[in-house]
């Protein structure tokens, strides 16, 4: 009998791959799926971001790059966040990793170890809780309440800091509920930490580009007094319709640079030599693609809230930031997991169920809003009849 690590036990994962791994499946059977569950853009990385790795091919760049990323590209990042920022950050504490998720792991595994507490965001992305229970780890959850637009509360998260707690992670704008801190909120939160000077935050920032309601992002990058151990994670995934590139990049502070560095090493080695030539021509070229693609994801938002809103039992908040809504569906008389599993299987709409997000996330669901308008509508039209006509199992 073989006996793998007891820490493999404890290891979860990202519930909507398996939610679409089900609706691939039922469209292989004829079933009409409108996927409002997997959060990735519904539109073409651009042109031009393309053909940059394409000239990277005929141009020869086949090796390896340096672990950490190529200079020009860690150049183009500390650029493109002095510009939309005006922060200085050297591109020697820039690293190019294959996607968000790398910079989570490096991180945890950093701070994560039996004995100690780490903090995260509930309801959020679930590979937070995962890897911090993989380490060992005691996973603090920081509720994410609807009451408070879905931002955090900095007095309630710095409550739960104790004397085992090495690392903060918070994300904002949110996944899974679209909402944004504000900065008030943000300044609050900084100066508590003051009162922990050993505590790491991690700052998830990949839907950082993605506001709405005239609201603009606040980067944790804006605070120098926290920057000695600061660890700001984003990349291309979402921004440039990415996601299949495997793109991120994150900030490190110096101390911890050469260890993720390491990390790097000997894990994956390096990121895909072309692909970091498309992510330069991304960071460096036209950027109406980028607005266009948010334009129309606002379009959808009000779409989706107000469709939402019309359901039986249902009320949805009005997201701010990335491409989610949250909608609660507690009055509906369902659970939040038995409900999107029976509109996948009976109407044919995908959604994950709040729950997948954490404890806090129970009289929810998620749904993307990274899909056409007409398909949106459809689905809205799908749920109602099913609401409307089913009880609760």
């Amino acid at each position: 009998m073989l006996h793998v690590v007891d820490s493999f036990g404890r290891i979860g994962e990202e519930n909507a791959f398996a939610v679409l791994a089900r609706a691939t499946e039922l469209q292989r059977q004829g079933k009409d799926i409108i996927n409002l569950g997997i959060g990735q853009p519904d539109f073409a990385t651009p042109d031009h971001i393309v053909e940059a790795a394409i000239k990277a091919l005929r141009d020869g760049h086949h090796g390896y790059t340096p672990a950490t990323g190529i200079l020009p590209l860690r150049e183009a990042v500390s650029a493109d966040l002095h510009k939309r920022f005006g922060v200085d950050v050297s591109p020697d504490l820039v690293m190019i990793v294959p996607g968000g998720k790398v910079t989570m792991f490096m991180a945890i595994l950093m701070f994560g170890a039996p004995g100690v507490e780490i903090m995260y965001p509930d309801p959020g992305f679930p590979i937070y809780r995962s890897m911090i229970e993989f380490t060992g780890a005691t996973p603090i959850p920081v509720p994410i309440r609807e009451e408070n637009g879905f931002a955090f509360s900095a007095e309630e998260t710095l409550s739960l800091i104790t004397p085992k707690t090495r690392l903060l992670i918070v994300n904002s704008p949110a996944n899974p509920t679209g909402g944004v801190t504000p900065k008030a909120e943000i300044d609050k939160l900084v100066a508590g930490l003051a009162k922990h000077p050993d505590l790491a935050i991690m700052s998830d920032e990949i839907y950082g580009q993605m506001t709405y309601d005239g609201l603009e992002h606040q980067t944790l990058l804006a605070y120098p007094e926290i920057r000695d151990r600061l660890i700001v994670l984003d990349g291309w995934s979402k921004t440039y319709a990415m996601t299949g590139w495997r793109m991120g990049y994150s900030v490190w502070p110096k101390p911890l640079y050469d260890a993720a560095r390491k990390l790097a090493v000997n894990s994956y080695s390096c990121v895909n030599a072309s692909a970091q030539f498309a992510g330069l021509a991304a960071l460096t070229g036209p950027q109406d693609a980028v607005h266009a693609m948010v334009a129309e994801f606002d379009r959808r938002r009000k779409i989706v809230v107000e469709g939402l809103n019309k359901l039986p039992g249902v009320s949805a908040a009005t997201p701010t930031g990335a491409f989610y809504a949250f909608p609660n569906i507690s009055k509906t008389g369902w659970k939040a997991k038995p409900l999107a599993s029976a509109l996948l299987e009976e109407t044919g709409v995908a959604t994950i169920g709040g729950p997948d997000f954490g404890v806090y996330g129970e009289g929810y669901i998620r749904l993307s809003y990274a899909n056409s308008a007409e398909n949106i509508l459809r689905a809205l039209d799908r749920m109602g009849d099913f609401l409307a006509s089913r009880k609760a199992a």
